[in-house]
């Protein structure tokens, strides 16, 4: 396996590579992993996410478990919304409440795909292909939007907001995802914890079928749904998302401050 990392250095420039003890092997781009022979302390750098999405592609009801729970049917095709570039941060960045909602925002701790080459109308071994590697997403949601108008579900509006989807802190290839259990705190209590292996759809499932619906870029991420366990955050507390060969993942609900009028 192998670790991938995207900070920004002291010029202000970004920076994109593999780390390894403690260095950034720098290489060229996600989508044009050639190294350049610069070797960076990881020090001297900022963490940012581990890519820069053009779209965060995030599905609904993709665990038996959570399928059960809700008593919802298996979906034939992955449910799914869009969740814009702005919205994206990484480990360690605070989530900042919209000035414009004082309402429940709500934590989902999620196993993402990072898509490394371009993907439309992909055959299944094309899908496994374009997956440059996982990451991890907190899908953050502004709960009481949802219905707040009875005749327009707003999934995007709840879930767009800037800073609203957590991802990092790396991106790691090769890893089996299959052997694994994503594990969410809320303020160190926890929340989740789930096998990833209980998706309905796999991550390959979710690439094949999506690219039938539109293209997938490089840089682009799957969040692949979450399952029991979702939660509401209070200002000033912290999330953490956990999966054992990827990394932790967290984020602090930054403290409302009052607007002066």
């Amino acid at each position: 396996m192998d670790t991938w990392m995207r900070f920004m250095s002291n010029d202000g420039s970004v920076v994109f590579g593999r780390v390894e003890g403690g260095y950034l092997h720098e290489y060229k781009s996600l989508d044009q992993p050639v190294p350049t022979g610069a070797v960076l302390s990881t020090r001297a750098l900022t963490p940012l996410a581990p890519c820069a999405p053009g779209k965060v592609v995030a599905l609904w009801n993709n665990y038996h478990a959570l399928a059960a729970k809700l008593d919802k049917p298996v979906p034939a095709h992955p449910l799914f919304l869009l969740k814009p570039a702005e919205s994206v941060i990484g480990s360690g960045h605070a989530i900042q409440r919209p000035l414009s909602y004082a309402g429940k925002i709500v934590y989902e701790g999620e196993l993402g795909i990072v898509i490394g080459r371009r993907c439309r109308d992909a055959s299944a071994e094309e899908a496994a292909d374009s997956i440059f590697g996982y990451t991890l997403v907190n899908d953050v949601t502004a709960a009481d939007l949802l219905n707040e108008n009875p005749h327009f579900p707003q999934w995007c509006r709840a879930k767009g907001f800037d800073t609203f989807c957590c991802i990092g802190p790396s991106i790691v290839s090769g890893f089996d995802w299959r052997a694994a259990r994503l594990v969410t705190t809320l303020d160190d209590v926890e929340r989740q914890n789930y096998p990833l292996a209980d998706m309905v759809f796999s991550p390959a499932e979710q690439v094949r079928l999506i690219s039938q619906d539109l293209t997938l870029e490089p840089g682009d991420v799957i969040a692949c749904g979450t399952s029991v366990g979702v939660g509401s955050i209070k200002d000033g507390a912290t999330v953490t998302i956990t999966v054992d060969g990827i990394g932790t993942l967290s984020n602090t609900l930054a403290v409302a401050c009052e607007v002066a009028i």
